[in-house]
């Protein structure tokens, strides 16, 4: 070994030599290590104290607009169009008791010359009747004064031929008279009782043309088509000059009055609607259903969602619809929105046109005093309570009502109780929390349940 390696080896003993001193003094001098059990850990948690409510249930559908009314203007009788009203287009707006279209009514003016003629006829006949009766009578009163005078002098001469005083031939010829009177006389009342059939048939011909005049002049009353309510051509399919067909649709008008929603609602979500008034819906029969349904006190709204664009419509209640959409297990219920029209905002409100597609909200009842809890802190029917000393205490629950954010508790929990609303994995009972109040959750979860936030 060199000089050089011996020198470097001289410099690193001396350091050695101290450490060892020194942890030999340190055995020797200092005391035994302190052990430290291990602390407990703790788990932040977010959380909120149960509130108490007015809940108001509520359910969301969907559906198309239609119109409440709508006029087909079909033609009752044929003929050419003569007149068409200027603003019959599609899309435009028309008043009530306008003028759209005109048929040619000179063949009906012409049936209803000849019914009028057809009626003067029969009044003249029967006038003629009349007087022809009035004839009658007199001569037969003629007849049976000349019948009793030739009856008494037959009796004269039936005497004086007792006496010998005439022949035998005068008291026949008296007879002969007698008889021709009393044929005369016979003939006239025979006349007289033939008059009131006479008088039934041409009443009966003046009741038939009077109908024929009243349809007549139907038919002329149908050649113009009046608007029967303000509303908004939705279809024209004749032309001027074009013949039209009877039975033939030549315009439909909807109207702009009323317009309806049919929206497609979940079952389910409909019984919240209706459970306090149960009692009510079974005391009326299949018959009255619609109108119980009326009395619930359902109040509506109806909303207009595209992209970042939102309006709505104050709406109400009208009917239930007939059946149960047996696919998609939903109910139809018809909601009504009146004048929607009126309630058009540009740039804020448009119109409630044909087919837009649209969201409706129901609203029910106000129930008093019901307990919510978020439906994240639900965990299989236990919701996640923490005690006096911030531990841990799982709970078993019975839910009520389940909407979209939130769910009813109908026992297991009392107004105040601290509930955990982060998801915790494991959830062991007992365990140590640092519970942090989420106030902005239960703003809108309260928000939500008393019907004034989202329905989603």
């Amino acid at each position: 070994m060199d000089l050089a390696g011996l020198k470097r080896k001289a410099l690193i003993l001396p350091p050695v030599l101290a450490g060892v001193g020194l942890l030999v003094w340190l055995a020797r001098s200092g005391e035994a290590p302190v052990q430290v059990p291990p602390a407990e850990s703790v788990r932040p948690v977010r959380v909120i104290s149960v509130p108490a409510v007015d809940f108001v249930p509520r359910a969301l559908g969907y559906g198309q607009v239609q119109p409440g009314r709508i006029w087909e203007a079909v033609a009752e009788v044929s003929g050419r169009i003569t007149e068409k009203h200027p603003r019959l287009e599609a899309g435009e707006l028309l008043t009530a008791g306008e003028v759209i279209l005109r048929i040619d009514p000179t063949d009906y003016d012409l049936a209803v010359e000849s019914a009028r003629a057809r009626i003067r006829g029969a009044e003249a006949a029967i006038a003629e009747l009349e007087v022809r009766e009035a004839n009658t009578r007199r001569s037969l009163e003629i007849e049976q004064s000349g019948l009793k005078l030739a009856e008494t002098d037959l009796t004269r001469k039936r005497t004086l031929l007792e006496r010998g005083s005439i022949s035998q031939a005068s008291v026949d010829e008296a007879e002969r008279t007698v008889l021709s009177l009393r044929q005369a006389a016979q003939g006239q009342r025979n006349a007289l009782a033939l008059i009131p059939a006479e008088r039934e048939v041409l009443m009966a011909n003046l009741a038939l043309y009077e109908s024929e005049l009243r349809q007549a002049q139907r038919d002329l009353d149908r050649t113009e088509m009046v608007t029967p309510f303000t509303g908004r051509v939705a279809a024209v399919n004749v032309e001027e000059r074009q013949f039209a067909q009877s039975g033939q649709v030549l315009a439909v008008l909807d109207g702009v009055d009323l317009a309806e929603v049919a929206a497609q609602i979940p079952i389910d979500r409909v019984r919240p609607l209706v459970a306090g008034s149960a009692a009510e819906l079974r005391e009326v029969g299949a018959e009255n259903l619609s109108r119980a349904f009326e009395r619930l006190g359902l109040s509506a709204v109806v909303r207009l969602v595209a992209g970042d664009f939102r309006t709505s419509w104050p709406a109400r209640f009208a009917r239930i619809r007939e059946a149960v959409d047996p696919s998609t297990r939903t109910i139809g219920v018809v909601v009504a929105v009146d004048n929607p029209y009126e309630l058009v905002e540009v740039g804020r409100r448009p119109p409630l046109a044909k087919n837009m597609f649209v969201e409706v909200e129901l609203q029910g009842r106000p129930v008093p005093d019901q307990l919510v809890v978020p439906r994240a802190a639900l965990h299989d029917g236990m919701v996640y309570l923490v005690d006096e000393r911030n531990r841990l205490q799982r709970r078993r629950v019975s839910v009520g009502v389940r909407q979209s954010g939130f769910a009813v508790i109908e026992d297991g929990l009392a107004a105040g109780d601290v509930i955990v609303v982060t998801d915790l994995a494991p959830a062991i009972d007992g365990m140590l929390l640092a519970p942090v109040p989420d106030k902005e959750l239960l703003d809108r979860m309260i928000a939500a349940a008393t019907g004034q936030g989202s329905v989603r």
